[in-house]
C-alpha cells in the first residue's frame, strides 16, 4: 500500500459509518425500528372530544351511585390491572373487548365505566 491509500482509508470508513447511521435513523423513524410506535386499541390516546355525546360522571355522583347500588361499574382496564385492584362489585370488561361484550350489560342500568 502506498501512503495516499492509507490516508484515505479513515475518511472512507467515517463516510460509510455516517451513511449507515443515517440509514438506521430513517429506518427507525419510518416504523421499521425495534418498536412499532403505531397505536393499538390498548394504547390509543382518547381525547376528551372523542366521546362528547357520552356524559361524564363526577366522582361525587359515582360515589353516590356506588353507595346506593344504583350504578353498574365496569372496569375497562386489562385483566391483570383488574385483578390487582378494582371497585368492589365492578365487572371486568377490558376496553378492547367491550364492543363484543355489551350484551353482558343491561342498557337500562346506569353503566359507569372507569379505567383508573
Amino acid at each position: 500500500m502506498n501512503r495516499s491509500s492509507i490516508s484515505i482509508l479513515p475518511l472512507v470508513m467515517i463516510v460509510i459509518g455516517v451513511v449507515l447511521l443515517l440509514g438506521a435513523a430513517v429506518w427507525y423513524l419510518t416504523g421499521g425500528g425495534l418498536f412499532n410506535l403505531t397505536a393499538t386499541p390498548e394504547t390509543a390516546v382518547v381525547t376528551e372530544d372523542t366521546y362528547a355525546d357520552i356524559p361524564r360522571v363526577s366522582v361525587q355522583d359515582a360515589k353516590a351511585a356506588f353507595d346506593s347500588s344504583s350504578g353498574v361499574f365496569v372496569d375497562v382496564r386489562d385483566v391483570q390491572s383488574y385483578q390487582q385492584s378494582h371497585i368492589q362489585g365492578a365487572i371486568s370488561i377490558p376496553l378492547n373487548e367491550l364492543p363484543g361484550r355489551t350484551d353482558e350489560l343491561n342498557p337500562s342500568d346506569w353503566i359507569i365505566t372507569y379505567c383508573t
